[in-house]
């Protein structure tokens, strides 16, 4: 009687996929606590309204931070959340689950995964890397004797996998992504234009108007913060060639990941990769420009998955249906 789901646990967004039924949740990771009162008030979309704009009182706190858990209890708590949400527990009956981790989290980091998989109520607990969950989701077979390389750029994590025979080849992981980008745009606006902006402003600046090509957007865009000097509240306009600036030493960084994972492939790997090119997913595929970039500087095709959000959960849904095959690592 028991399912089978396999969990996204990711910086920003927590996605999970259960077997039979497709993507049934997808919420940010953020929990809002009521310090005074110890007790949990929201999850998700919920408690992600709330950041930056509580009272001293109440504290929306992200749990998982670079790809891993930060917050211990908080993450337990929001897991417990997530899974009674999508009805995967019962008195009866207790979920297997499957949970992507970055490539390279040491052992105790693994643990704390499981462990709060286990007390959330997991009957059994696997865990599986990001780009090969990634590269299944995109509709790649890596089960194959040819070469396949993806570019997962999440929020806390950039996974950068070779791929051959069903099993990772060559990767490299840096935690600079998605939070990297926006608290690169607050340093840069607040550097620039002395004007403090909180996260949810910088993500809309990044998502608005965001490039990382020269030939990109053209945009601008109307941003609201407090100036530094005044203290008061202020208005400006930041242009798409800005955010390009601001964005530009995260971006050299995985760029560099990507060349090294490429460096170390072997060299009929490395010809399959020329053939099939470099699938990028991950929230961090929709930065505009990013493909056409990464294309110029590593010299084969970069092609954006379909649905890049929802790549690592779809491969989770898919390493479910045949977990005999797919999952090596059970703890």
């Amino acid at each position: 009687m028991s399912k089978d789901i396999g969990i996204d646990l990711g910086t920003a967004n927590v996605l999970i996929h259960v077997k039979g039924k497709g993507v049934v949740l997808d919420e940010p990771s953020v929990v809002a606590i009521d310090s005074d009162a110890k007790r949990v008030l929201a999850v998700g979309e919920d408690a992600r309204k709330m950041v930056g704009r509580t009272p001293g009182n109440i504290v929306a706190i992200r749990p998982l931070r670079d790809g891993v858990i930060a917050d211990f209890e908080i993450t337990e708590m929001m897991l417990k959340h997530f899974i009674d949400r999508v009805g995967a527990r019962s008195w009866y009956s207790r979920p297997r689950i499957l949970i992507c981790a970055p490539t390279n989290i040491t052992s105790v980091e693994q643990k704390s995964i499981r462990e709060a998989a286990e007390r959330s109520g997991a009957k059994d607990v696997f865990l599986e890397e990001e780009p090969k969950a990634a590269a299944i989701g995109a509709g790649m077979d890596i089960y194959e004797p040819s070469g396949n390389m993806v570019v997962d750029i999440g929020g806390g994590t950039t996974d950068v996998a070779v791929l051959s025979m069903g099993d990772i080849v060559t990767a490299s992981s840096i935690k600079i992504a998605g939070d990297k980008f926006d608290a690169a745009i607050i340093k840069y606006i607040k550097t620039k234009y002395k004007l403090m902006i909180g996260e949810r402003t910088a993500e809309d600046i990044k998502i608005g108007i965001g490039t990382v090509h020269p030939s990109g957007r053209k945009d601008e865009m109307d941003i609201r913060g407090r100036d530094m000097v005044s203290g008061l509240p202020l208005t400006i306009t930041v242009t798409a060639a800005e955010v390009q600036e601001a964005l530009n030493d995260s971006v050299v960084a995985i760029i560099a990941a990507a060349k090294s994972v490429l460096e170390r492939t072997p060299p009929e790997l490395s010809a399959d990769i020329i053939d099939r090119g470099v699938i990028l997913t991950g929230g961090g595929a929709l930065l505009n420009g990013l493909d056409e970039l990464l294309a110029e500087e590593l010299r084969v095709p970069v092609l954006i998955a379909e649905d890049p959000m929802h790549c690592v959960v779809k491969g989770t849904g898919i390493m479910l249906d045949n977990l005999d095959r797919a999952i090596k690592k059970k703890f």
